[in-house]
């Protein structure tokens, strides 16, 4: 009986036969593809194409080559002959000679146009120009020889500009009517009107060169500057553009250096007026050309030099009647006045350029207020090495103890750096860059508040009020910030430290203003995390300055100097998750380190400060986060605990560790024993080390046997114990002092050794070591290749 599955699974069985089916076929069309592939003979590539030889140059350029070659030797056989060839022949034959070959050379280009030889007809025209040249030359020689020659040459340079311009123009192309749009296009000349142009630079220089006069001179080149600029702005032709701008700029700035030398150097006020306004023209020309220039960039920059030109005008008319010290503000002044200019409605470009060239000027102002004010803030250094021999009398001569000289113009520094904050502060209102210029004027105001009295000469004490004054609003800006704000807070520890050096002249200053700073700083503690620092390196030097006050020595000192770590590790418990806390453990370790420091000449002292350190670390190693604070608490006890028994005297140091070692070792195993993930050097570090190194320091200055004996089998025991349990600290501990102590027992019979050697045995032990080691390097490179090659051959 047959069995028919449902209709369902009947479908399912049907599908996956087929699938089988569509894969089986897939295989055997690639199986069939593959083997037709193989069976086809191959076919060879076809041959490279033949290399074709191009020409390394174009028809063209071989054609301007030849045509400027020709025409440059023709113009240098023209001149040989005016200047050889011209005495042999008479006046008639001489005129007949060369305007026969003048007209010929001007007038061929009008039959080479017409048969469209355009470039043969400017290598001809530009022949004919050189002729004329050559004319004009030959005129003056034969017929004006007792005429200046500067003279003569201003005019035959404008005489030869009109007429190269005129043949420029009359062989220039004509506008085509409206009806006659079919007609070919008339070839033209290129080269008369750029020539005309070029020659056109020549006459008034040459004029001005003729009186000798240099502001005649400067007013020449900018006249002919503003004549090629018009050109350049209004003419469309591109060559004659080119040669325009390139007069326009090298003319103009020739001109404006010429004016600016002028301003700078005139002493009179018929000078000074005529060197303003050569720079006033310069001004405008510039100023003009930024107006109607259609790039934007070069517009930019073309006003940012005129409003440059325009401050040197204005500002160089004050200069001659006022003091040196006014020149940088008068020329400050001119620049805001010129920078209210960029509130008018001018084209974006010159406002840019306008605004660029205030900003480059107010640079240069504040570069120059910058000497007086690092004089101020670097010359209190100096005080650090006359600790409290008397108060000066003025706050200049406080700053000036260095030996380096108050610049004489530093009067008016302060009054530059205010209005450079306050042009800053207003210019850019209510822009993105508000906040960045909010910054700028801050610290030009704090820069003019800090060489305030020593620019006005004020008394001392009115120059610590005033810094003391300007440390307070800094720090209350701070305070009042809804966010840390480091701008506002360096010049406050800039400026405290200026202050803490100059109250160094007198004992009483200096304490006040220790104190002083240190309340101030710990005020704002919570708005910087420099702030604490501060405070504390502040009441570190008044606990110093305490100390020197009341007469004590440097030991006795280090006492004082102790609360500030005690403090810093207070305020660091408060300061959880705070990013200050570090920065402040870190001030609390170095002011640790300057008590030790002090008191390392009495050694009794010395014992105290570092026990109580050890205290503060230990203190500091409750919290969970600073547990390895531990390990130094360990360390300043032990130390502490060796210099105490060097105080002593004690020989059999022993005595002392060995009761301290033993309740160590104990309470290390039962700690280990209820916490099996406790360090070995946690457990057992401590104790070990409070005897074997006193012990080992002992062993090395006593003569005697017994005790290097001793520590040695001890020594021993432990890095026995240490390796016997897998324990690091007595390992470590207990194979180091071993070495050591074996090392010390042997030392004389190793340089009894060495003496007795001949110097030679020791390089050449290094040598054989050297070699040694050389050949079993060579050996692993080789083993490395032969690995490498057997890999290589695998498949």
């Amino acid at each position: 009986m047959t069995h028919l599955p449902p209709p369902a699974e009947e479908l399912r069985l049907l599908d996956t036969e087929l699938r089988q089916l569509d894969a089986r076929r897939a295989l055997l069309l690639a199986r069939r593809a593959w083997l037709i592939t193989a069976l086809r003979p191959p076919v060879a590539p076809p041959p490279p194409p033949p290399p074709v030889r191009r020409p390394e140059t174009t028809a063209p350029r071989v054609q301007n080559v030849l045509l400027v070659l020709g025409g440059t030797l023709l113009t240098i056989a023209a001149i040989a002959f005016t200047l050889v060839s011209w005495g042999r022949m008479g006046i008639a034959g001489r005129a007949l000679v060369l305007g026969a070959v003048t007209l010929a050379a001007l007038g061929s280009p009008v039959l080479l146009l017409r048969h469209r030889l355009r470039s043969t007809a400017e290598a001809v025209a530009g022949l004919g120009f050189a002729l004329t040249v050559l004319d004009v030359y030959a005129l003056h020689e034969v017929a004006l020889p007792d005429t200046n020659g500067l003279g003569y040459a201003a005019i035959a340079s404008a005489l030869l500009a009109a007429l190269w311009t005129a043949y420029g123009l009359a062989l220039g192309g004509t506008r085509r009517p409206a009806g006659e749009a079919a007609a070919p296009a008339r070839l033209t000349l290129r080269l008369p009107l750029p020539t005309a142009l070029a020659a056109a630079q020549l006459p008034l220089i040459l004029w001005a060169a003729v009186t000798s006069s240099a502001p005649v001179m400067t007013g020449a080149l900018l006249v002919t500057a503003a004549l090629d600029t018009a050109v350049a702005l209004r003419v469309p032709v591109r060559s004659v553009c080119l040669v325009a701008a390139v007069g326009a700029y090298g003319l103009g700035g020739w001109g404006s250096l010429a004016a600016g030398w002028l301003s700078w150097t005139a002493t009179g006020p018929s000078a000074v007026a005529r060197a303003a306004a050569l720079l006033l023209f310069a001004a405008a020309i510039a100023l003009a050309a930024a107006w109607r220039l259609p790039d934007t960039n070069v517009a930019t920059w073309v006003a940012s030099a005129g409003g440059l030109l325009a401050v040197a005008a204005l500002g160089g008319v004050p200069r001659s009647s006022l003091p040196g010290e006014w020149t940088v503000p008068g020329y400050l002044v001119c620049a805001v006045a010129v920078l209210a200019a960029v509130r008018t409605r001018l084209p974006e470009p010159m406002r840019r350029g306008l605004a660029l060239a205030a900003a480059s000027v107010q640079a240069v102002a504040v570069v120059w207020a910058m000497p007086p004010v690092a004089v101020a803030l670097l010359g209190p250094v100096a005080r650090v090495e006359r600790v409290w021999t008397g108060a000066p009398s003025t706050a200049r001569e406080a700053v000036t103890t260095v030996g380096v000289p108050w610049p004489p113009y530093a009067a008016t520094a302060p009054l530059v750096l205010v209005v450079v904050a306050t042009v800053l502060a207003v210019a850019v209102r209510g822009t993105e860059w508000h906040p960045r210029a909010t910054i700028g004027a801050s610290a030009l105001v704090w820069a003019a508040a800090l060489v305030l009295p020593a620019a006005l000469d004020l008394p001392y004490w009115a120059g610590m009020s005033t810094q003391g004054l300007t440390i307070v609003a800094a720090l209350a800006c701070v305070a009042r910030s809804a966010e840390p704000r480091p701008v506002l807070f360096l010049p406050a520890l800039v400026s405290s430290v200026s202050l803490a050096c100059l109250s160094l002249a007198a004992e009483g200053t200096t304490l006040g203003v220790l104190a002083a700073l240190t309340v101030l700083f710990a005020a704002v503690s919570g708005h910087s995390r420099l702030a604490p620092v501060a405070a504390l390196t502040y009441a570190t030097a008044l606990a110093c300055a305490v100390g020197a006050s009341l007469g004590w020595q440097s030991p006795y000192i280090a006492l004082l100097v102790l609360l500030v770590p005690v403090v810093a590790a207070l305020l660091a418990v408060r300061l959880a998750g705070s990013p200050a806390r570090v920065p402040v453990e870190v001030t609390g370790a170095v002011a640790g380190l300057l008590a030790v420091g002090l008191a390392v000449p009495d050694p009794p002292l010395l014992a105290l400060v570092l026990a109580l350190c050890a205290v503060i670390a230990a203190g500091t190693a409750v919290r969970e986060d600073r547990r390895p604070a531990g390990y130094a608490a360990t360390a300043l006890f032990v130390l502490a605990a060796w210099v105490r028994l060097a105080c002593w005297g004690v020989g059999s140091v022993e005595a002392y560790t060995l009761p301290v070692t033993v309740p160590a070792l104990l309470v290390g195993a039962f700690g280990r024993r209820k916490d099996p993930l406790t360090s070995s050097w946690t457990a057992y570090g401590a104790g070990l080390s409070v005897t074997l190194v006193p012990s080992l320091l002992t062993a090395w200055i006593d003569p005697d046997w017994p005790r290097p004996l001793l520590l040695g089998v001890a020594a021993l025991a432990v890095t026995l114990v240490g390796a016997r349990h897998r324990l690091r600290a007595p390992l470590v501990l207990g194979g180091g002092v071993l070495a050591l102590d074996a090392l010390h027992e042997l030392a004389p019979y190793l340089v009894q050794m060495a003496g007795a050697l001949p110097r030679w045995v020791p390089p050449a032990l290094a040598g054989l070591v050297l070699l040694a080691l050389g050949a079993t390097y060579e050996q692993r490179i080789r083993d490395a290749r032969r690995v490498r090659d057997v890999l290589g051959r695998m498949r």
